[in-house]
């Protein structure tokens, strides 16, 4: 597919309501939105009322208030109105939409129902910031839902989320790269507003306390994208509601991907099902050690290594590959040292790549790479260069010279993305990803499986799986992991304390990054069926002993395998334990793994006993984090209920 056309998918394609004549939401066939009207929009005075799933919303022109009136006729409001647009133009009503402007801003604003939806476009011939919409304000709001990981549920008046504590009231949440996909939304009773924001590029979400309540503030800059759309949609009381909606989106979207398919086209990445993964460290690499998992019932695995100067030998490798596991590198395209000083494989490339591909600011000085190394390496300036120089595929051939099946290819589906304001090869953030689709595609269509980390929503058609999409409340972590006389470092080299020191988070870090009351599965909702999701490959399940039970429980509930750091002794230590928790795991798995989450429910007011179901029933998990026993599961465990068979239970 051409880069244009990647670019209009990721982001500016819309489809009209009725287009789409089924489409799956949750793995259950839904009907088409029905076929607008000729005038689904209706002009009244200073105001436009458009039709929306379940009421109407109302726009008032003045401020670009957002006000919403559902079936039952109680009020809503969408957005709270901004002050500084300007006196609006006239609206003008043609072909089903209405539009008008604010002169003095430059913006030009066109409101329309699509899909059940209110879709709201906005251009802006001129530089500049928007604050819109102003959402959760209503005095009714409950709770907040957002994908910053795997997602939070966030009571808006709870005073540990408003406090400096969780590090969460006050800073700016970049949609794209710091939530895993464009979606917010809020309770109200028994309903729910949802917030969708297609032009994630140059869009910023800031979730902001006052009087003791969090709401949320939406920022556009111009200066990045001149195209802002969000739309917004009602919903009901579930505490997924916004999931639902954001993967019904991307099915509308032609943006949903499906692991099915993905097996299909490449029977390895089958492989991943009921896998767990692990990096492996130091004498963990050898083939022996590999036999050693199958022994202990590790039947199936997912090993990778990092980019250092020992990675795995071809006869460890095969060993692997015999067992039925996967095997790949840990690589990055994003970075760029000087050979002579680099300091490890990632980071070197051949003469002419540093500093010739390094990103450059506005004022024309390259971007400093990771850990203050080197240089971001432009996406742009690689595509340039691929036809002749072929440094990507002699990398990848290079990395996988040993007979690896499998691939990490570190930031690509997460990381920042930057304008490269080099005259040579100048590069905007949209051309960015979609240049980061386009490798992905390449390496995932060569017969690698490929994972890269936190995997947005923007890629889940590119890639097989990913590490650290389920991981949450991360702005407490990066303080813990700079002080490494606490966390550990990277040496030494075959046994990296930042892996294997073994640290008890602080009581904040518990509550910001597993506290179940909190978690929400929110990206299983969207994209259960389409990425393999996992932690981040610095949180060994051994890692964090005092959260160990709360994330084995999490993982059996949401039904995606755990990942570990193997060296030289972690399998005489866990080996045993590893492999009884991946015997629970693996025929659920099985099950569930090519099938959507379709409900996610707490069964107790407190949040500590909570259910998923998968697909049309065929897999309910149970899981009791609490400390008393709920019809008859005692605490600290997880019920495994397969349709037409008996509840199996696991107490780690």
């Amino acid at each position: 597919m051409a880069k244009t056309t990647k670019t209009t998918m990721l982001g500016l394609g819309a489809i009209t309501a009725g287009a789409v004549a089924a489409v799956t939401a949750c793995g259950v066939p839904v009907a088409a939105a029905p076929a607008a009207a000729k005038e689904p929009v209706k002009v009244e005075g200073g105001q436009v009322v458009v039709p929306v799933r379940g009421g109407s919303a109302r726009v008032d022109v003045a401020g670009l208030g957002v006000t919403a009136r559902t079936a039952g006729g109680a009020p809503l409001t969408l957005s709270a109105p901004v002050r500084g647009l300007g006196t609006p133009s006239r609206i003008t009503h043609k072909d089903g939409a209405a539009s008008w402007s604010y002169p003095s801003r430059g913006i030009t604003v066109t409101a329309r129902a699509r899909a059940g939806r209110l879709a709201m476009h906005l251009h802006s011939d001129r530089a500049g910031d928007l604050r819109w919409p102003l959402t959760g304000t209503d005095r009714s709001t409950s709770r907040l839902s957002v994908p910053t990981g795997e997602g939070l549920g966030v009571p808006v008046d709870d005073p540990f989320w408003n406090s400096a504590e969780a590090r969460f009231a006050g800073s700016e949440i970049a949609m794209a790269g710091g939530m895993t996909m464009p979606f917010w939304g809020f309770q109200d009773g028994s309903r729910s507003a949802t917030y969708i924001v297609p032009t994630d590029i140059g869009t910023s979400l800031t979730f902001v306390s006052s009087g003791g309540r969090l709401h949320g503030e939406t920022a556009h800059d111009f200066g990045e994208a001149k195209d802002y759309d969000v739309e917004f949609s009602l919903g009901d009381s579930s505490p997924v509601a916004s999931a639902r909606d954001y993967r019904l989106w991307l099915a509308q979207h032609h943006q949903l991907g499906s692991l099915r398919k993905k097996i299909a086209r490449d029977p390895q990445v089958g492989r991943l099902v009921g896998a767990y993964h692990a990096y492996l460290w130091g004498p963990a690499r050898s083939a022996a050690s590999v036999q050693k998992m199958k022994r202990l019932g590790l039947d199936r695995m997912w090993l990778g290594y990092d980019s250092g100067a020992d990675p795995m030998k071809p006869d460890a490798v095969d060993a692997a590959k015999k067992n039925g596991y996967l095997v790949g590198p840990y690589d990055s395209f994003a970075n760029a040292q000087d050979p002579k000083t680099a300091d490890n494989p990632s980071s070197t490339w051949p003469t002419g790549v540093y500093p010739d591909g390094c990103v450059h600011d506005a004022q024309g000085k390259p971007e400093t790479g990771f850990g203050d190394r080197g240089c971001y390496l432009s996406s742009q300036f690689l595509e340039q260069q691929e036809p002749s120089k072929h440094y990507m595929a002699q990398r990848t051939k290079q990395m996988t010279a040993n007979g690896a099946n499998s691939y990490f290819l570190d930031v690509d589906a997460a990381g920042e993305l930057f304008d490269d304001r080099s005259p040579s090869h100048p590069m905007t953030q949209a051309q960015d990803r979609a240049n980061r689709v386009e490798r992905m595609g390449r390496l995932s269509g060569g017969g690698l499986v490929l994972g890269s980390e936190n995997a947005a929503g923007w890629a889940n058609q590119a890639v097989a799986f990913d590490h650290g999409a389920a991981s949450d409340g991360l702005n407490v972590l990066w303080p813990l992991q700079k002080d490494k006389a606490s966390w550990g470092g990277y040496y030494p080299a075959n046994d990296p304390k930042f892996f294997f020191k073994p640290v008890d988070l602080p009581a904040d870090a518990v509550k910001s990054m597993y506290d179940p009351a909190y978690r929400l599965p929110l990206y299983e909702t969207v994209l259960h069926d389409s990425v393999v999701n996992l932690d981040r490959w610095e949180l060994s399940l051994y890692k964090l002993p005092n959260v160990k039970t709360t994330r084995v429980l999490l993982s059996m509930l949401y039904n995606i395998p755990l990942n570990f750091a193997v060296d030289g002794t972690t399998l005489d230590r866990h080996g045993k334990e590893m492999a009884s928790l991946q015997r629970f795991f693996q025929p659920l798995h099985q099950i569930a793994a090519t099938r959507p989450m379709t409900d996610f429910r707490w069964l107790t007011s407190d949040h500590q006993v909570q259910r998923t179901v998968f697909g049309d029933g065929a897999l309910t998990m149970t899981a009791n984090f609490g400390t008393k026993a709920h019809q008859g599961l005692k605490p600290g465990c997880v019920q495994a209920t397969v349709h037409g068979k008996a509840p199996r239970t696991l107490c780690p």
